[in-house]
């Protein structure tokens, strides 16, 4: 079998809005969109599609998780002290801890 190489040249027209980035520099820039956010609750439910109950029970309260997750053991969650003060989440962070820990999290 013979193997032809044939050297081409090909335009592709890029609208002028447009650019072309490599995948590496995309998900640096997806990171970076976190940088600096902090998220509610409401963020955090709409981040794993689960409600507040949910997110509590399996990932806040369980002692495993809130001894990497609170502020006051060197976490990235504040966890409100009285009722009415809010949840607080390093948007960053916590998108971090959510991806590296998705498998025992959704498991149990």
């Amino acid at each position: 079998m013979q193997v032809q190489n044939l050297s081409m040249n090909l335009n592709i027209p890029i609208p002028e809005d447009k650019v072309i980035i490599s995948k590496c520099e995309l998900e640096k820039l997806k990171q970076s969109e976190l940088d600096g956010r902090y998220w509610s609750m409401k963020d955090l439910e709409t981040r794993v599609s689960r409600k507040s109950e949910w997110i509590k029970e399996n990932i806040l309260y369980p002692e495993n998780y809130r001894k990497i997750l609170d502020v006051n053991y060197g976490g990235f969650v504040y966890y409100p002290k009285v009722q009415g003060q809010t949840w607080v989440f390093q948007a960053s962070k916590m998108a971090h801890f959510l991806e590296k820990n998705f498998e025992p999290i959704f498991r149990s």
